[in-house]
């Protein structure tokens, strides 16, 4: 791992000397006015508070057109406070309310006591208003095939892309230039003067990495404490990262092929990893011609095992799954878990509608589509597992209606040492950003979990990474080592299959994933 860190940092060095620099200059944030809390605890988290603030829609205008944030709190409890610790779960899209309730839960008591845990919908988002809904339905089932083998499929695919883009055009002509990262880490700026705070300490996961990473660049002198966990390339963003994120997604899937291979006496899939994976994408075709239940085909089938990248304690129902349909003929399994990991509500619409905002607003994207159809393809031949379902989904960027950002150069010397989570696996986030973001964050360090896939690793169970976070959150302690890594963790053990159907999936790992949601 230290030769493989060796060879990552060189090479992280090297992109980020590639990163344009760009001038970022924070607009003033508006006084913002006194936040009214209101008890709204759940059986979960009885302690939890939400209040609203309102911000500009655009930060360069404060006296103009207003927007509504959406906050939650847990409050701390100790006699004298460390302040603020706002959290997010990434996204973009992500709703950040409930994540607030469980980080001051899985935090040890001693820490959470200390600080005010804030969650925030960031703008476009959930309870935030307004909420961003393009097109309700886009991911209705069943979907054409996501892998354009005609050109009749590639052109179903693509209408579906320039339809959902046209849509939001037509419904948020007036917000969509707003909707982005540097818009949104000016709110975190309003919300910390809502709070009375001189400072806030912030802890962000996946997409919301980037975002803590952006905030510390525009206003370094805010941050206490900085805590990023399973961190977003920042020097890809973002059609690159996507682009190296299909060669991940598809390691881990066939991590999960042999995982059931390994327990071929309860999955009867076989021993060798490579005819299981055979088998995974002969259901694929079969669904293709004759979707499960009328509700998964082979879109959905990709839809249902990609939050298996993310997480491997969904293996033991993704596989139980699989078994049935291919060994039983019993397709109920994968519709259930299709139902369960994949099919999008409401709030799957609106996550997906910021997702695409910001994304697409955030960074320049390719507007020829023969760009996408031959790096697609390029990646499908090595990696076919996500490539074309990933390509699809970020499409509309293609077609975006809203002009683009630069992105910003997060580089920084002015922050006050910083703490870093990264997976060596982890396919959302692959292991180079983790590394690139270290040697862009000066006196930040960076810990790993070795041989770990999941993605959002703290709080979920493994102790050697939650004492490195609690040490600093407690006194601002950092471990430093004589390497690129300056700590390193085993991963948690890998799941076991499941004793019974029926078994629940609670733990304090399935939970954080619930709330982290997917596609970062």
């Amino acid at each position: 791992m230290r030769t493989r860190a060796a060879m990552l940092c060189a090479a992280a060095a090297m992109v980020a000397g590639s990163v344009t620099a760009v001038p970022a200059q924070a607009a003033p944030t508006a006084p913002a006015a006194k936040l009214a809390w209101k008890t709204c605890g759940t059986s979960d988290y009885p302690t939890l508070q939400c209040a609203s603030v309102k911000v500009p829609l655009d930060h360069t205008h404060p006296s103009g057109k207003q927007i509504t944030l959406a906050l939650s709190r847990v409050p701390h409890t100790a006699e004298t406070s460390q302040g603020p610790l706002l959290v997010n779960p990434g996204g973009p899209g992500g709703s950040g309310l409930t994540l607030a309730g469980f980080v001051a839960a899985a935090l040890p008591r001693s820490v959470a006591a200390q600080y005010d845990v804030i969650g925030f919908d960031p703008r476009g988002v959930g309870r935030s208003t307004p909420a961003l809904d393009c097109s309700p339905r886009h991911f209705k089932t069943v979907r054409p095939d996501t892998v354009p083998a005609t050109t009749a499929l590639e052109q179903k695919n693509l209408q579906r892309a320039r339809s959902f883009a046209a849509a939001c055009g037509r419904k948020y002509a007036s917000v969509l230039p707003y909707i982005n990262t540097a818009e949104a880490v000016q709110d975190m700026d309003s919300i910390r003067q809502a709070l009375g705070a001189r400072k806030i300490s912030y802890f962000g996961y996946s997409y919301g990495t980037y975002l803590g990473a952006v905030y510390a660049k525009l206003f370094p002198e805010r941050v206490r404490r900085l805590v990023l966990d399973s961190i977003v390339n920042p020097t890809g963003v973002w059609y690159e990262d996507n682009l190296g994120q299909d060669y991940a997604f598809n390691d881990r899937h066939r991590a999960l092929m042999a995982w059931i291979a390994k327990y071929d006496s309860t999955y009867r899939l076989g021993k060798d990893p490579e005819k299981v994976e055979a088998a995974w994408y002969a259901m694929r075709a079969a669904l293709a011609k004759k979707p499960a239940g009328g509700k998964v085909g082979a879109a959905e089938l990709e839809d249902t095992f990609i939050p298996g990248g993310y997480f491997n304690g969904y293996w033991p129902y993704l596989a139980q799954a699989f078994s049935a349909y291919v060994r039983d003929g019993n397709a109920e399994p994968l519709v259930e878990a299709y139902q369960n990991f994949a099919a999008v509500d409401a709030s799957g619409d609106n996550g997906y509608s910021v997702y695409t905002a910001v994304q697409c607003r955030d960074a320049s994207w390719p507007r020829s589509w023969n760009r996408w159809r031959t790096d697609t393809w390029g990646v499908y031949a090595k990696a076919p597992f996500m490539a074309w379902n990933n390509a699809w989904y970020n499409a509309p960027c293609a077609y975006w209606p809203a002009s683009t950002r630069k992105p910003v150069n997060i580089a920084n010397s002015k922050l006050p040492p910083t703490l870093l989570f990264q997976a060596t696996d982890d396919a959302a986030t692959p292991y180079p950003g983790g590394v690139t973001a270290h040697h862009l964050l000066a006196r930040s360090s960076l810990v790993v979990e070795e041989g770990g896939g999941n993605h959002g690793v703290t709080l979920s169970g493994n102790s050697c990474l939650d004492k490195y976070l609690a040490a600093y959150l407690t006194s601002g302690t950092l471990p430093h080592g004589t390497g690129t890594v300056d700590a390193v963790c085993q991963k948690s053990p890998d799941p076991k299959p499941l004793k019974s159907k029926a078994a629940s999936t609670s733990s304090h790992g399935s939970t954080l994933h619930g709330l982290l949601g997917f596609r970062r």
